[in-house]
């Protein structure tokens, strides 16, 4: 019998936010990810394994992990700016 079993990355983009990059020190705009691995058997993902969030600047492409309240904070910033274009409803 053989069984298939292994995991699986996504990535969702959750919102994008401006601010300062700490990277390469401009005011742009940065995009907030959820990369979740689900477990998959026989290539059907059953469950999360892990969830991490983190932000890419669009100028100079660098990435810095963030927290799941950092995350929270910048949803909530970005719902209460109506200038700002929110990539997912919801959250």
């Amino acid at each position: 019998m053989i069984l298939l079993f292994g995991t699986r990355a996504t990535e969702s983009l959750l919102v994008m936010v401006s601010f300062v990059c700490n990277f390469c020190g401009q005011h742009a705009q940065q995009e907030v990810y959820e990369r979740v691995n689900r477990f998959t058997l026989f290539f059907i993902p059953l469950f999360r394994v892990s969830t991490r969030y983190f932000v890419t600047c669009t100028n100079c492409g660098g990435t810095t992990g963030l927290t799941r309240q950092q995350v929270d904070n910048s949803v909530q910033w970005a719902r209460s700016n109506p200038s700002v274009q929110q990539r997912q409803p919801g959250f």
